[in-house]
């Protein structure tokens, strides 16, 4: 029977501590349930009393099949566990497991705390006691475990017999500083181990600062640890924690891993992993990154043409899994690299299967050839590369003609006698024999211009008549722009990247001297895909 590895999330407490990350309160109730759906086993919620977010998260904390924990630290020396008033507050959130931080490096034990060796000791065994005594799953978190091993075994090994002694169900051996290397991890481990501490009892916590957390905790399963910690997408303190979306499909797609190991989660459950990875990225407001393994955009993109025509044939070439275990999908994108595979493949994926001999197939490479060579990029612009296609093939509906736009920007003093800018734009467009004018400008709630733009995309969709309803849910997610050529004739292209309320994404380009006529070219794109899409009727 395969072994049963235990998964557990820190992503509300140790992906919070990431540079930039401050999660609110519905934020970290939405992300909870998603790992709960997803089948981790633990998650933590965060440090009760540390702050006022995590306090209301446990107040308000949804039900869970997962287990729900709270994070601490082991009591502080000269007080007892039941006087300890931080250990108390993480009791009180009253979640069926606590998982306490305490030191198992001596340096840090004499130097950082300034206590002796017992009295660490003490601190460790009388916290996880009085926990146990509550009736809570206890886990211990042996900070800097792996540099307190190799400085002194001795001592380190006391540590986690202390915690096992009071009862801890979990001793996790944390590469708090993350510079331990996958060998040292697997063999540190298999000696914790073999000096009595049992592997069914042993977690694994790495940090990435040597870009091989995942590597680390693979190396201490393969050793005996039969629980791993991380965080989705990897969030975490400096160079961020264990990474679970990829430490999750390798464990259940990859051998030895799949046959050895059995987890809480299904392949079900496993086909919902990169919704929830860019479900994360969209509530901290960050773009996916796009070569994340598994769930990356470009995690099964083939750009080169000789891979896109072995990809037709057997997508096993140059794919290590099928992208749709793990909810994503294959992406051939297309550049003045591609050849008539790429396109043909592209062009099936759109849904038009269009034969070998077509005539509209080179004068399609040749343009996106030269258009790139003007400065337009189709390798990540998808959805403008769909629209150029189309026209080629005849099969580009009429939606609406924009006739003209402007955009003024003035700089004035307010009546706070403070410099101050705003930005309006005016679209007219032309919907069958109807012409329609719209004016926006682009001044948030807060009073703040948020720029020409913003005020040109708030114009163009204010008012497009029988098309409204088909945009009312576009949001733009991301704005790229990149100078082309440099000097005064400087050519800008700007890539935009939309969403709609389906969470379906797309990318389009624009290209023009003028960064706002280029803004503006990618923006009509992005409304114009979305409309071929949702099956708008051509006027």
């Amino acid at each position: 029977m395969p072994d049963r590895l235990y998964l557990y999330d820190t992503t509300l407490r140790d992906g919070q501590q990431t540079q930039g990350v401050q999660f609110s309160t519905p934020e970290k109730i939405r992300i909870a349930q998603a790992l709960d759906a997803l089948g981790l086993d633990h998650i933590e919620g965060g440090w009760p009393g540390a702050n006022p977010t995590d306090s209301a998260f446990f107040d308000a904390a949804p039900e869970t099949r997962a287990t729900m924990t709270a994070f601490g630290m082991t009591k502080r020396a000269g007080r007892s566990a039941e006087n300890d008033d931080v250990l108390a507050a993480v009791l009180n959130a009253n979640t069926p497991a606590v998982c306490l931080v305490g030191k198992t490096h001596d340096f840090h034990v004499t130097e950082a705390l300034g206590i002796t060796l017992d009295e660490n000791l003490d601190n460790i065994r009388a916290s996880i006691a009085h926990c146990v005594a509550q009736g809570r799953e206890a886990l211990f978190d042996a900070e800097h475990l792996f540099d307190g091993y190799k400085a002194n075994p001795d001592y380190a090994l006391a540590c986690l017999r202390a915690a096992r002694d009071a009862g801890a169900r979990w001793i996790v051996l944390c590469d708090t500083n993350g510079g331990t290397l996958p060998d040292d991890i697997g063999r540190i481990t298999a000696e914790v181990i073999a000096a009595g501490i049992p592997g069914d009892r042993l977690g694994i916590h790495t940090h990435n600062d040597t870009e091989t957390a995942v590597a680390g905790a693979l190396a201490a399963i393969m050793a005996g640890a039969r629980q791993i910690q991380g965080t989705l997408n990897g969030l975490g303190e400096r160079c961020g924690n264990a990474n679970l979306t990829t430490l999750i499909p390798t464990l259940l797609l990859k051998e030895p891993y799949a046959s050895r190991f059995e987890t809480g989660i299904t392949h079900d459950g496993l086909r919902g992993l990169t919704r929830i990875s860019r479900m994360l990225d969209d509530i901290l407001n960050r773009v996916p990154m796009r070569q994340a393994p598994y769930v990356g955009a470009s995690a099964f993109a083939h750009k080169a043409g000789l891979h896109a025509s072995a990809i037709v044939k057997n997508p096993a070439t140059y794919e290590h899994i099928d992208p749709a275990m793990v909810g994503n999908a294959r992406i051939i994108p297309m550049s003045n690299q591609a050849g008539q595979s790429n396109l043909r493949q592209r062009l099936s994926d759109m849904g038009l299967d269009v034969p070998r001999d077509h005539p509209a197939l080179p004068a399609i490479l040749e343009e996106i050839k030269a258009r790139e060579d003007q400065g337009y990029s189709y390798d990540t612009a998808q959805a403008s590369f769909e629209l150029l296609a189309r026209r080629a093939l005849g099969d580009m509906p009429r939606f609406f003609e924009v006739k003209r736009y402007k955009v003024t920007v003035e700089r004035r003093k307010n009546k706070y006698d403070r410099m101050v800018s705003l930005s309006e734009a005016v679209v007219v467009v032309k919907i069958g024999e109807d012409k329609m004018l719209s004016v926006s400008e682009s001044m948030d709630e807060a009073g703040t211009d948020r720029g020409p733009v913003n005020a040109l995309a708030k114009a163009l969709a204010k008012d497009l008549g029988p098309y409204q309803r088909y945009i009312d849910d576009i949001r733009l997610v991301d704005f790229k722009v990149r100078i082309t050529q440099g000097g005064t004739e400087a050519v800008t292209r700007v890539i935009i990247d939309s969403e709609d309320g389906t969470g379906r994404r797309w990318s389009t380009v624009g290209v023009s001297a003028n960064i706002v006529d280029a803004s503006f070219e990618a923006l009509i794109d992005a409304v114009m895909w979305k409309l071929v899409r949702d099956g708008a009727p051509a006027t």
